[in-house]
């Protein structure tokens, strides 16, 4: 664990969800363009083993772009395992029948994995504006994980449609201006909209030199509980860390949470907030 050494974690109350972690079996392979292929595999059976040895009841299986839209592995482990649910990645030409069927398996929603992405489709085009619609219809969300200079374009177009927006990652916004980035300033306007959440989830990916400890994040989660309460927050671990194996662990992401969001209150609201979201309970 890398907190610094002068910071008192909270007494440790286990989170009810994780919303966001990757999974892949051993016959899984990799898209042409990915941009790191694992040499392990992280199973479902390993990613409940994780939540089992640190008292979490459910998890997400968030779609990553290392495979594609060959979301043929979570269906399956959706199909063994009822404590989990999961996004999906989909071609541009999906059809209703698709995503009624993926839905059907569990699915929840679609992520739109577009921080590498360019040009982005046409966003006004009939084939996006029509799966924003049938994933709004089907109670279905967008998971936007995106560059902090175009996520509030993007992100405001995708509102727009009335779907259910998730922004990932806090955002990916400017380190530098900190709470005053432009992006954060207008993913506050978004999230008054209504239907936008965002995931406390990789801190640990966010660079900032001048605060090692994971400051930012702490910064970001804390203006955001203030602002919003704890429904417009979501917390995922990330696990199991692409790229960041050896500076990170599942012990971490929840020290992390903790210090993110010190109140046990709080962090349990967060824990209600993503169950109802993924679970509809």
């Amino acid at each position: 664990m890398n907190a610094r050494a002068d910071v008192v974690l909270p007494e440790d109350d286990p989170p009810l969800i994780d919303c966001h972690a990757h999974v892949w079996g051993p016959d899984m392979p990799f898209a042409s363009n990915a941009w790191k292929r694992p040499d392990y595999v992280y199973s479902a059976e390993d990613f409940l083993a994780d939540l089992d040895a640190h008292g979490v009841r459910h998890g997400v299986i968030a779609a990553a772009s290392l495979f594609g839209s060959n979301n043929d592995y979570s269906i399956r482990s959706l199909r063994l395992h009822r404590r989990l649910r999961a996004t999906a990645i989909v071609d541009d030409d999906v059809d209703l029948h698709t995503l009624q069927s993926l839905q059907a398996e569990g699915i929840v929603g679609v992520r739109l994995q577009w921080f590498f992405r360019n040009p982005l489709p046409d966003l006004a085009g009939d084939g996006f504006q029509r799966l924003c619609h049938w994933l709004r219809d089907l109670g279905m969300h967008i998971h936007l994980n995106i560059d902090g200079k175009r996520l509030v374009e993007v992100a405001g177009r995708v509102m727009d449609t009335g779907v259910k927006l998730v922004i990932d990652h806090f955002g990916w916004h400017d380190p530098a201006p900190r709470l005053a980035a432009p992006s954060y300033q207008g993913m506050l306007q978004l999230l008054d909209r209504g239907n936008a959440w965002v995931k406390m989830t990789s801190g640990f990916r966010h660079p900032d030199e001048h605060f090692p400890d994971w400051r930012l994040p702490v910064e970001y989660a804390q203006d955001l509980l203030e602002r919003f309460g704890a429904e417009k927050l979501l917390w995922g671990s990330d696990s199991p860390f692409i790229g960041h194996e050896h500076v990170a662990s599942y012990r971490m992401a929840i020290d992390r949470l903790n210090l993110c969001v010190p109140d046990a209150a709080s962090r349990r609201a967060i824990g209600e907030n993503g169950y109802r979201f993924y679970f509809g309970g």
